[in-house]
C-alpha cells in the first residue's frame, strides 16, 4: 500500500522539518493545545510560500465546541477564501449540531465554496454522536476525507470503530486516523484499520533561547503551562515513521 503521511504543526519551522523528514501533507494550525485553530494571514502564506509539499489549513474560528454561530460561520467563509488566494491545496474544517449530529448543510456550503481545493472533515467527528450515521452525512456533504481517533481518546483505542468505518465508506471517502500516534505503534493502527493515511504531530520538546527570564508574572491563562519551552516536529521521529510504514 502507498502510504501517505500528514502532520500537523503549528509554526513554519514545524512545517519545515516534516518536509524536510519526508512528509505528505502539512495540516496548518494554530494554539494546538486547544485543539488547533485556524492560523494566521502571514502563517499561512508564508507555510505556503516555503512549502514544495501539500497543504491544509484547519478552518476553526475558536477552541471549544463545533456548534458555531452565524458570526463564526461568516468568519470561517472568509477564512476558507483566504486559504484559496493563499494557494493552499485544502482545508480541514467540521460542524456539528447541537443534538450532536453532522452538520451537513452548513457542511455542504463550506465544501462547494472551498473547491477546487481538498476538504477533510475534522474530529468533530468524535464527538458526534452516532458515527455510522455521521460517517454518511459527512460523505453526503462532499468532503474528501475524515480525520478521526476513532471516537477515542487515541488512534490505537479507536482502531475498531476506524476499521468499520473504512469498511462502511467503501472507498466514497479517505479515513485518515488520527491522535496519538507515533513511530511504536503505528505499524499495529495500520494493521489493525487498514488505513492509507495518517496523522500526528512528532513533535519534541524544545527550550527556549531567553537569557532573562521574568518568572513571577505569566502572559498564559493555561495552569502549568511553560513559557520557556515549546514544541516542534521532530525530523528523526517523522523519519522513523515513514520507514516503519515502509516495512508494513
Amino acid at each position: 500500500m502507498n502510504y501517505k503521511l500528514e502532520i500537523c504543526v503549528d509554526s513554519i519551522e514545524s512545517a519545515l522539518n516534516a518536509q524536510l523528514a519526508g512528509a505528505d501533507r502539512i495540516e496548518l494550525c494554530d494554539n494546538l493545545i486547544e485543539g488547533g485553530t485556524t492560523p494566521s494571514y502571514g502563517t499561512i502564506i508564508s507555510a505556503r510560500s516555503n512549502l514544495n509539499i501539500m497543504l491544509h489549513v484547519i478552518i476553526r474560528p475558536r477552541g471549544g465546541d463545533f456548534l458555531y454561530t452565524d458570526t463564526e460561520y461568516d468568519v470561517m467563509r472568509r477564512d476558507i477564501e483566504v486559504c484559496g488566494e493563499s494557494g493552499a491545496d485544502g482545508i480541514v474544517t467540521g460542524i456539528l449540531t447541537a443534538d450532536g449530529k453532522i452538520d451537513i448543510d452548513r457542511t455542504a456550503s463550506l465544501v462547494e465554496f472551498a473547491r477546487p481545493m481538498s476538504v477533510t472533515f475534522h474530529r468533530a467527528f468524535d464527538m458526534c454522536a452516532d458515527p455510522v450515521k455521521g460517517l454518511e452525512s459527512i460523505i453526503q456533504s462532499g468532503a474528501d476525507r475524515l480525520l478521526t481517533s476513532g471516537q477515542k481518546k487515541t488512534a490505537i483505542e479507536g482502531s475498531d470503530l476506524i476499521n468499520k468505518l473504512i469498511k462502511q465508506a467503501q472507498g466514497r471517502i479517505i479515513i485518515m486516523p488520527g491522535s496519538g500516534i507515533d513511530d511504536h505503534n503505528i505499524a499495529s493502527i495500520a494493521k489493525a484499520t487498514g488505513a492509507s493515511e495518517y496523522h500526528l504531530t512528532g513533535r519534541k520538546t524544545i527550550q527556549s533561547r531567553m537569557e532573562f527570564r521574568k518568572k513571577e508574572i505569566t502572559m498564559s491563562g493555561y495552569p502549568g503551562y511553560d513559557e520557556f519551552s515549546g514544541k516542534v516536529t521532530d525530523t528523526d521521529k517523522i523519519r522513523r515513521i515513514i520507514d516503519v510504514l515502509r516495512a508494513i
